[in-house]
């Protein structure tokens, strides 16, 4: 159960920049947990207020293709993508957004 090691790294970051009641987190697709699994996993160790998305990803391939990456093939602890244009993957891809988790708000 990776998604309890993210919800106690992510709990300590929120808690280290004055988080006392509240969350906001921002959940990349191409990251190997999804938001769902993020939040209930936070859910169960705190009781504060969790505000936890999604955000779409948007890569930029040696073809030149600019946007959203095609997700081939996604389970518990991983994501595999790649470019729709071509079908480029690894070295071929730079992950511009929609590749981490962000703490984007805390109270």
């Amino acid at each position: 159960m990776h998604e309890i090691t993210y919800a106690k790294f992510v709990i300590n970051e929120a808690k280290r920049v004055g988080a006392r009641k509240e969350v906001k987190i921002e959940v990349g697709e191409l990251c190997d947990i999804e938001s769902f699994e993020l939040k209930e996993a936070m859910a169960g160790l705190i009781d504060w207020k969790l505000d936890v998305y999604e955000k779409e990803s948007r890569i930029k391939c040696k073809c030149g293709y600019d946007g959203r990456a095609k997700i081939v093939d996604r389970g518990h602890g991983y994501c595999f993508f790649g470019c729709p244009e071509c079908s480029a993957v690894g070295k071929d891809l730079n992950v511009l957004e929609g590749g981490e988790i962000k703490i984007v708000g805390v109270e």
